[in-house]
């Protein structure tokens, strides 16, 4: 008996199916990347670095991190086809406190927080094509308690029955989540490609930024480090590093999700060659799609139109200056697709990571069984449960000059929490291709890291930059994210003792 053999004997879900192929572990990885992000981030980003040139940076240097990443975590996941995915290989490398403190952080706002705010973003754009769907249309009005309240808007509404209706789905079996995630998937990379092509053709005109900003100067496009980033210490150089990389978080992010597939290791065919494939190829398209729409964006639109589009909505802003008013029609329905295709693959792939932790007696019991379809509906039923409540409450800020009331949405705020959290998640996966090459020399390796170690170190030290830049610039945002983690120590301890029932 192989290693190998012995691992998948040894899964502790067996009731999981293995009826995922190539393409639908592939369409994952993508479905799950694409989301908002690529269609308004780069204008945040390009407010950071004030220049088209260090704009494609922050968007290459991203990629470069999500390839690595996704050589790095192939291995593993080839290595440990299982439930949970990146929940397993924490435990199996740094022991059982780590994969519980990433399953805690993914339930409780990573993975959560995320369906909430795809699935608001998702009805945000519905309000472009039916007004009626806002988040000033309220059906329970705020109820504030100091700087928070708790509403029910239409948009509200929307967002939380996209969130119900496909947890529904996703408990009715396999094949009916990876269904559509697949169509979807498919329709929302041609409407990329569409924007790609559109915008490099058609939109290509001597007014946009291509041509009339420099590149590599941002001060000669009028960028200064302190309107950049009010506050802000550093000047010259300094400033213009430190910038780059707070503008790689946006483009980052944009990019995560792809360690999704991993959750769902337990029901994909062939694991040791699907899951590797998945990942790379997975990745490697919507990186480059994501390179190719920000081409797109500096030939067609001005530098001023790109930091400063409506709402950030730069994609938007192409369409509209190559179709007119009909335009902001066509990339909502684009970003609609979108959004819907990337809450399913992120609630479908999620659950397995409670799933497994239930069956380790990590989590509730019931979320370690499945139903007669053999999904685990327990486990979803519970997530889509959280990220509704997620949609709920929001934050209050009030103008002291105008005492006007501006809300915001809590898992937003969350979200920016965790950032630096979630990060440092990733770089422990790919710091366990090294950590597992030694503790479990043995173990049989269907796929072995392209160029090993050298993208190990380098997703490792870009990240480690990142998570310093990140610290450093906002240092309360990022204690209270590494707060919300260390809060589940004891929870671990205390669940620890709980004895582990039999499913």
């Amino acid at each position: 008996m192989t290693p190998t053999t012995a691992l998948v004997e040894a899964d502790p879900s067996p009731k999981l199916v293995r009826q995922l192929g190539r393409l639908d572990a592939t369409m994952i990885v993508m479905g799950s990347m694409i989301g908002s992000g690529i269609f308004i981030t780069s204008a945040e980003s390009t407010r950071l670095v004030g220049a088209p040139g260090w704009l494609l940076v922050a968007w290459t240097l991203a990629g470069v991190m999500t390839i690595t990443g996704a050589l790095c975590c192939a291995e593993i996941a080839a290595m440990m086809p299982r439930a949970g995915g990146q929940y397993v290989f924490l435990r199996e490398a740094y022991g059982p406190l780590a994969g519980f403190l990433f399953g805690w952080s993914v339930f409780l706002v990573v993975q959560t927080g995320t369906i909430a705010a795809v699935s608001v973003a998702f009805a945000k754009y519905l309000g472009v094509l039916i007004p009626p769907v806002s988040a000033g249309r309220y059906l329970i009005p705020p109820l504030r308690v100091q700087g928070y309240a708790v509403s029910l808007s239409t948009q509200q509404l929307v967002a939380l029955t996209v969130i119900a209706a496909l947890t529904a789905t996703n408990t009715r079996g396999l094949r009916s989540g990876t269904r559509i995630q697949n169509s979807f998937t498919f329709t929302k990379t041609a409407a990329l490609l569409g924007l790609v092509a559109v915008g490099l053709t058609l939109g290509a005109n001597r007014e946009a930024a291509a041509w009339t900003a420099s590149w590599w100067d941002p001060s000669a496009n009028g960028w200064s480090p302190s309107e950049a980033l009010q506050g802000l210490p550093l000047t010259g150089s300094a400033a213009l590093a430190v910038l780059l990389g707070h503008a790689m978080i946006g483009p980052l992010f944009s990019q995560s999700a792809w360690n999704g597939v991993t959750f769902t290791g337990g029901e994909v065919r062939d694991p040791g060659r699907n899951l590797p494939q998945a990942l790379v190829v997975g990745c490697g398209s919507v990186v480059l799609l994501y390179l190719l729409a920000n081409l797109a964006y500096v030939v067609t639109l001005p530098l001023e139109t790109i930091q400063h589009a409506p709402q950030d909505r730069v994609a938007a802003a192409v369409m509209q200056v190559i179709l007119g008013r009909s335009g902001t029609v066509v990339m909502a329905a684009a970003i609609l697709i979108s959004t819907f295709g990337c809450v399913n693959g992120i609630i479908l792939s999620g659950a397995r990571v409670y799933y497994a932790m239930a069956r380790d007696g990590l989590f509730f019991a019931r979320a370690g069984t499945t139903n007669r379809h053999h999904v685990p509906a327990a486990a979803l039923a519970a997530q889509g449960l959280w990220a509704g409540l997620l949609v709920l409450p929001v934050t209050a800020t009030i103008d002291p000059g105008t005492n006007v009331v501006t809300y915001g949405n809590l898992y937003n705020q969350l979200l920016e929490y965790i950032i630096p959290v979630d990060l440092a998640f990733y770089t422990l996966m790919v710091g366990a291709v090294i950590v597992l090459r030694r503790k479990r020399p043995v173990l049989e390796r269907p796929y072995r890291t392209l160029g090993y170690p050298v993208p190990a170190w380098i997703y490792i030290g870009l990240a480690v930059l990142l998570v310093l830049d990140f610290v450093c610039l906002a240092p309360k945002t990022s204690g209270i994210g590494l707060l919300i983690v260390l809060a589940g120590i004891p929870v671990y301890f205390a669940w620890s003792r709980v004895p582990l029932r039999k499913h």
